[in-house]
């Protein structure tokens, strides 16, 4: 069940998130703040019919700019990943973006995180620049070393950034 998230939820994503290997939407304060923003919209999917109480599967957040909204966060559960999952959630942000009367729904995604780019190419997101060396590399699940997510660990010694590719999706 597609749900909008409210702190009572909070703590279903840590698991989530744990699950993952890394946090991705922040930390406890910062999803504090932003469940309890009227600018931020938090949706989950839940496992089974009750919204409280059953497992997340997944979640997305998106904030309100002036003329756009940005996507801030998306996971869903690993092992439940090619199940279309992710494409709900950002079909409801980018419906919220839309009933805010956003022109533009906007994102950045790590250059070597393939399937999350695949995934917003499908749905119809262009590539607007790259930030180079914008997010630090992450721990390797499997080894000490450091790496960006879907790709081999850098050849480079002392590499320690990976480019961020920023794309748009317009919502006129």
């Amino acid at each position: 069940m597609l749900v909008r998230l409210t702190e009572a939820d909070l703590p279903a994503v840590a698991p989530l998130e744990a699950a993952h290997g890394w946090p991705v939407g922040g930390s406890e304060a910062q999803w504090k703040t932003a469940l309890a923003d009227p600018a931020t919209a938090v949706y989950g999917l839940m496992a089974g019919d009750a919204p409280m109480g059953d497992e997340l599967l997944g979640y997305a957040a998106v904030a309100r700019l002036p003329f756009e909204a940005e996507l801030q966060a998306i996971l869903v559960d690993e092992a439940l990943r090619g199940q279309r999952l992710a494409r709900q959630l950002l079909s409801v942000v980018a419906d919220q973006a839309r009933d805010w009367g956003s022109e533009r729904l906007l994102l950045e995604v790590r250059a070597g995180n393939a399937p999350a780019i695949a995934l917003y190419r499908a749905a119809g997101f262009r590539e607007d620049g790259i930030r180079r060396g914008y997010y630090p590399l992450l721990p390797s699940r499997d080894s000490s070393s450091l790496h960006a997510p879907d790709t081999p660990p850098p050849r480079q010694a002392g590499a320690v950034r990976e480019d961020a590719l920023l794309m748009s999706l317009a919502l006129g």
